[in-house]
């Protein structure tokens, strides 16, 4: 027999954000396979089906990644729908596209669910607009931590001229600001740090580049967190949008 995987974005943590196609494929799941960034509140779409935490964060013990693989694929060959539920969106730096192509080259039936990604929503809730006529045209949505610990195109990126939503940086923020100096954004370039996007603990830092790590250190920021680097982080959407 042959079940059927999804991997689900479960969103940033509010569950009001959960989408109605996640909640589906939550309704009709047998096995769950939880993130530890996952709001437990969604489960409640899926009060029968059996759920396994397999928690995996920086500097924490974590599921090694072959191991929720492994237990995707015997439950699917045992004919169980699963949902693998994931923190934000499955592809963008949740795996979601390695854990895809690693089913689908097994024979297991695989569809991807999409979620709002907590970049998304941690500027929404500071009243930060990505993008802006006249301020930004664009934004790049770029990780801190890569598996090989190479270092971004920083210069590049401070070249982009778009707002830059930078995901696991809080363990690097000296990292990033130097490149991004080194690549020539100016030293005031507004910074927010968002800290527990979208839950009610959420707390926010407003900053510049050249001062983040300062402040960071100073307002206790801590993961998971979110840097939002551009024009638009300088004030509200309300307030830019006047000065456009």
């Amino acid at each position: 027999m042959s079940g059927k995987v999804w991997l689900v974005g479960a969103g940033p943590g509010d569950p009001e954000l959960l989408t109605l196609k996640a909640a589906k494929a939550l309704a009709q799941a047998e096995v769950v396979l939880i993130d530890d960034l996952v709001n437990p509140q969604v489960l409640e779409h899926c009060p029968a089906a059996r759920v396994m935490r397999v928690g995996k964060r920086g500097g924490c013990r974590s599921t090694p990644q072959d191991f929720i693989q492994r237990l995707m694929l015997r439950y699917a060959r045992q004919g169980r729908r699963v949902v693998r539920l994931k923190g934000g969106d499955p592809c963008i730096f949740g795996r979601g596209g390695e854990e895809a192509a690693w089913l689908e080259a097994r024979g297991v039936c695989c569809e991807l669910v999409n979620g709002i990604t907590s970049g998304l929503a941690a500027a929404t809730n500071c009243g930060i607009p990505l993008t802006l006529r006249g301020i930004s045209r664009g934004v790049t949505l770029v990780t801190a931590h890569t598996q090989d610990d190479s270092e971004p195109n920083w210069s590049a990126l401070a070249q982009s001229g778009t707002t830059l939503v930078v995901y696991m940086g809080v363990a690097r923020l000296g990292e990033v600001r130097d490149g991004l100096l080194a690549g020539g954004m100016r030293a005031g370039m507004p910074v927010a740090l968002i800290e527990n996007a979208s839950l009610p603990q959420q707390r926010e830092c407003r900053s510049s580049l050249a001062r983040m790590q300062a402040d960071a250190l100073a307002f206790g920021l801590r993961s998971p967190a979110i840097l939002v680097i551009g024009e638009v982080a300088a004030s509200t959407a309300l307030e830019l949008a006047r000065s456009a």
